[in-house]
Parts: structure tokens; C-alpha cells; sequence
């Protein structure tokens, strides 16, 4: 049954009313539609059904009023037309209403997205997330080679490339965990251009610190303090470089320790300053290594072997390695050549090279 003209208006806005009510309920049930954001999705706030819903009713009471139009008076047509002008304005200020809500709840999605709190690392992922995850493989926590570390620390990456062998640098645990608490800008990279400027090339760079890796923990200015006393002592720019290359733990050495050696060798083998320095040059580890085969020998030839102090200063000075010859087989040497071979004293002191041969005894 068709409705009159002055039911219509009321029984719309009890529609209105129930649609205002089913909006704001929806509304509730979405208040945080920020999660789902969280994992790549979008939603927008659904109000749009009031408006259509308005829509609809206009076309509806459009329809009707214009059915009961062409059956009715003019009177009632006047009030069709009176209650049809009056629909309007509420019709533009529930639209209003509808955008004021949307605002609001947009207003509400952004505060809401701001206090949430940040993941946590406890929260549940699918599948298909854990999946596309990549995770560094953790750090060992001990190890017995630096192999476990050369993925995840850029100083010993670096210092593979410089040539540096890291197996024989993890036999000496000290000297391993050094390594991977020193920074390659702020600790190595300047004792890098320190050791070129003493004349270390960059393909002897690998070699010097595989053998003395415990440079790293001198103090820099230290180290320009020695080389400072060797320049000091008439030894030329190449003379240092030359005895860094044969002797790399040279500069580990105190200034004491090394006027203390230069002193010692000058006054034991009564030799003048030059040759002392000629002796040093051509044999650096007198500097760094034990004193007592040095001791040891030079008893030997004096009291074992039958030479004259002379005849000992020309045959060191002529080979240094005699200082440091393994005593046993220097006597057994000098048996053969000498006793068996009849070759007197003064042809070995003028061929030292007799006594720093192997022969087959």
C-alpha cells in the first residue's frame, strides 16, 4: 500500500535514523584498522552506505511524491512541493555530517598510529614473511681460528688483502684478539703509512706484519722516536729500511735497548763506529735477538779454535753470521777443514767461507 504524502517524510527520517545508528556501530567495530596496515594492507573507513542509502530514498521519494502528485489536488501538490523543500536542506546537512565523520575518523586512524608501539621482536610472522628473511650468521662466541671473523670484521678483510697470513697470526691467541678489537681507520691505517715511509713497499707490507703483528700494539710516536735515533747514528734512510726488512721486530725495541746493542758490539769486537754500523746493516738481528751465542762464540774462537782477536774482527766483518753459528757444528766444521783437510788458520781468516760451508763429515 502506497504511502501518503505526509507519511513519507516521517517514515524517512526513521530510516535515516537507524542507518545514522548502523554507521556509528560499524565505526566501533573499526577503530584500529592501523594493524592491518602493519602488514602492507590499506583500509578506509566504510560511511559511504548512509550517503547511498540517502540517495535511494530521495529516488524513492521522488518517485512517490510524483505518483501521488498526478492523483491529488492542487492543495496537496503545494504541500508535496512545501514538504520536498523542506527535505532538502536536511538532505545537504546530513551530507555535511557524513564528511565530518570521515574526517574524524581519519583524524582518529592517524592518532592511533602514532601510539602504537614499535614491533616487537616476539611478534608472530607468517610464513611467507620469516621465509624472506636473511639473518647474518651469528658470531661464534670462542674460536681457534680468525676464519669464523673475517666475514664480519673489515680489518681482518683488509688485511687479507694486504697479504697479511691470518693462520699463523691465530697461533699466538694475544696477538688474535688484538686484531679484532683494533678499528682499520683509527688504529692500522696509520701505522700503514708509517712503515712506507721507513721504506716498507706495499708487497712487503703482507710478509713484515704476518712476522711482527705485535706492531700494532707500540705507540706510533714511539716508533718515530726510534727511527729518529737511528738517523741520529749516520744510519742512512736505506740502512733503516734494509734493517726493517731483515729484522721486522727492529723497531719494537726501546732507544736503550738498541744504544745499549750498538754499544756492546763496538766495545766487545773492538770494532770503530762505521764497521759497527756496517755490521748492523748487514746483520740487524745482533740488535733484536740473544746476546749470549753472540758471547759464546767469540770463547770459542778465541780459546777453542786458536784465533787471534784480529783474525776474529776481519772474519765477522767479513761474514756476520759467524757471530751467530750454531756452536757444535762450527767446531765440527772447523775439525774438518783444518785438521782433516790441513788448511792452516790464516787461509780460513782470509776465506771465512770455509767454516760457513756444510760438508759431509
Amino acid at each position: 500500500m502506497a504511502l501518503s504524502a505526509q507519511q513519507i517524510p516521517r517514515w524517512f527520517n526513521s530510516v535515516k535514523l537507524r542507518s545514522l545508528i548502523n554507521a556509528a556501530q560499524l565505526t566501533k567495530r573499526f577503530t584500529r584498522p592501523a594493524r592491518t596496515l602493519l602488514h602492507g594492507f590499506s583500509a578506509q573507513p566504510q560511511i559511504s552506505s548512509d550517503s547511498c542509502f540517502l540517495q535511494w530514498g530521495f529516488k524513492t521519494y521522488r518517485t512517490s511524491s510524483l505518483w501521488n502528485s498526478s492523483q491529488s489536488t492542487s492543495s496537496s501538490s503545494q504541500e508535496n512541493n512545501s514538504a520536498q523543500s523542506s527535505l532538502l536542506p536536511s538532505m545537504n546537512e546530513q551530507s555535511q555530517k557524513t564528511q565530518n565523520i570521515s574526517s574524524f575518523d581519519s583524524e582518529l586512524f592517524l592518532e592511533e598510529l602514532d601510539e602504537l608501539p614499535p614491533l616487537s621482536p616476539m611478534q608472530p610472522i607468517s610464513e611467507e614473511e620469516a621465509i624472506q628473511i636473511i639473518a647474518d650468521p651469528p658470531l661464534p662466541p670462542a674460536s681457534f681460528t680468525l676464519r669464523d671473523y673475517v666475514d664480519h670484521s673489515e680489518t681482518l678483510q683488509k688485511l687479507v688483502l694486504l697479504g697479511v697470513d691470518l693462520s699463523k697470526i691465530e697461533k699466538h691467541p694475544e696477538a688474535a684478539n688484538l686484531l679484532l678489537r683494533l678499528d682499520f681507520e683509527k688504529d692500522i691505517k696509520q701505522m700503514l703509512l708509517f712503515l712506507k715511509d721507513v721504506g716498507i713497499e706495499d708487497n712487503q707490507l703482507g710478509a713484515f706484519l704476518t712476522k711482527n703483528h705485535a706492531i700494532f700494539s707500540e705507540d706510533l710516536e714511539n716508533l718515530k722516536t726510534r727511527v729518529a735515533y737511528l738517523h741520529s747514528k749516520n744510519f742512512s734512510k736505506a740502512d733503516v729500511a734494509q734493517m726493517v726488512r731483515k729484522a721486522p721486530f727492529l723497531l719494537n725495541f726501546s732507544v736503550e735497548r738498541l744504544d745499549n746493542r750498538l754499544g756492546f758490539f763496538q766495545k766487545e769486537l773492538e770494532l770503530s763506529v762505521k764497521k759497527t754500523r756496517d755490521l748492523v746493516v748487514r746483520l740487524p738481528r745482533l740488535l733484536t735477538g740473544s746476546l749470549e751465542p753472540v758471547k759464546e762464540n767469540m770463547k770459542v774462537y778465541r780459546l777453542e779454535l786458536g784465533f787471534k782477536h784480529n783474525e776474529i774482527q776481519h772474519m765477522i766483518t767479513r761474514i756476520p753470521k759467524m757471530l751467530t753459528a750454531n756452536k757444535m757444528k762450527l767446531t765440527e766444521t772447523f775439525d774438518f777443514v783444518h785438521n782433516v783437510m790441513s788448511i792452516p788458520h790464516h787461509i780460513i781468516v782470509k776465506f771465512p767461507q770455509f767454516l760457513h760451508r756444510k760438508y759431509r763429515i
